[in-house]
């Protein structure tokens, strides 16, 4: 089978990424590609240099990286002997979260941590907001600096991971990029070494975007402290895997959930889920599963909650795939349900997100009778057509 294969706890990580791909390649669990051996050879250098890396154990030096770590204070420059960090950016569907984690498992690094950027930056404004908190009601400092929230951040961050592995890198939101600047600098000047996934190259971040002149020096400390490396590989393995994969599940009974089951292990390559949660202007979207760009709801979860067009843009851009349980017969009674149904499936269509289903029925039939049924034919046409193999080929709009 091309594409990720399985989860990295299957292949041996005691030598490193290379030779843990090289494994998986041996036996069978992903095809060669030369895009992906390069990549798998600067993942293997940077892992070489990272061996038993703490910068916390450095000796003391107030001119040096302890001086400024007291001394609380950002800058963009990191302590000597720090290792330089990778960016890997390429298309959709190239392998590159796939390499990351066997980077991430084998590195052995005391502290380490990897977690998808949008999951990174949720956490940094939680603990933001839990500081001005505390802050409020504190004493007046006398120090400027100790009203600043970013060296604590900062802090707080090194004291878990001196090895950040960021999956999907993309900045969407101002608040993001607002704090990520100074964010950086000060993580860089603790020694905290980064590895990134993106689908954007640097210079594309936040493109288009009001404010993105202040955005400029984040670019160019991206590109001072992280070696970017394009991938370049001709093959779409996320597309390869979902071809030929059945999408819509009839009826949605224990046979269609454990076929569920088995397309979420495809399309994450049996990658680990875990909850995680969408916060977009002070709303919280709560995602039951997630994995490697794959979310997964019962539809009720989705569906039967309060949640509006701006909650499944949210949705749409962050995940290129949705598996989704249950969905029953539709009509007046359960109106709000199906409206919202409606909204989600015209904005996972509009990113070109790949759905794969169970459901009472075919979609022609699932919004048969009421005065809304008419307005539900766009939507039974649109699932139609997103079972085809025209769209799924087609590639995720974020």
């Amino acid at each position: 089978m091309p594409g990720h294969g399985p989860g990295p706890a299957t292949a041996p990580f005691s030598e490193g990424p290379l030779p843990a791909l090289r494994a998986l390649i041996a036996a069978g669990s992903i095809t060669a590609d030369p895009a992906q051996e390069l990549a798998a050879e600067k993942l293997q250098d940077l892992w070489r240099r990272t061996r038993g890396y703490d910068p916390r154990s450095e000796p003391p030096d107030t001119r040096g990286f302890l001086g400024r770590f007291f001394r609380r204070k950002a800058t963009e420059e990191a302590p000597a002997g720090t290792p330089m960090g990778l960016y890997l950016v390429g298309e959709v569907g190239r392998g590159k979260s796939m390499l990351m984690d066997l980077f991430f498992e084998s590195a052995q690094v005391p502290r380490k941590k990897r977690l998808h950027f949008h999951q990174f930056m949720q956490q940094a404004h939680r603990r933001i907001h839990a500081w001005k908190m505390r802050d409020a009601d504190a004493p007046a400092p006398t120090d400027i600096h100790d009203h600043d929230p970013i060296p604590p951040l900062a802090d707080s961050i090194v004291a878990e991971a001196a090895l950040l592995c960021f999956d999907e890198f993309q900045v969407h939101d101002i608040a993001d990029a607002m704090i990520l600047g100074r964010l950086f600098e000060a993580l860089f000047a603790r020694g905290v070494v980064v590895v990134a996934t993106s689908n954007t190259p640097p210079d594309d971040l936040f493109r288009g975007k009001p404010g993105r002149d202040a955005f400029l020096p984040f670019i160019a400390l991206i590109r001072k402290r992280l070696e970017v490396l394009v991938i370049d590989s001709a093959r779409d393995y996320r597309r390869e895997r979902i071809r030929g994969l059945p999408t819509w599940h009839v009826p949605a009974d224990g046979r269609a959930e454990r076929a569920l089951d088995a397309a979420f292990a495809e399309l994450t390559g049996d990658a680990p889920a875990a909850p995680t949660t969408l916060t977009l202007l002070g709303r919280a979207v709560a995602v039951p599963q997630a994995a490697r760009g794959v979310a997964r709801f019962a539809f009720d979860e989705i569906c039967g909650r309060p949640l509006g067009p701006a909650d499944y843009l949210a949705v749409a851009t962050h995940f290129h795939a949705i598996v989704l349980d249950g969905i029953p017969r539709l009509g007046p009674e359960n109106f709000d349900r199906a409206r919202r149904f409606i909204t989600l499936i015209d904005t996972l269509y509009e990113h070109r997100v790949k759905l794969v289903a169970s459901a009472e029925d075919v979609p022609d039939r699932l919004y048969e009778r009421g005065e809304n049924a008419t307005m539900f034919e766009r939507t039974a046409s649109r699932l139609v057509e997103m079972q085809s193999q025209a769209y799924l080929a087609l590639p995720h709009l974020t």
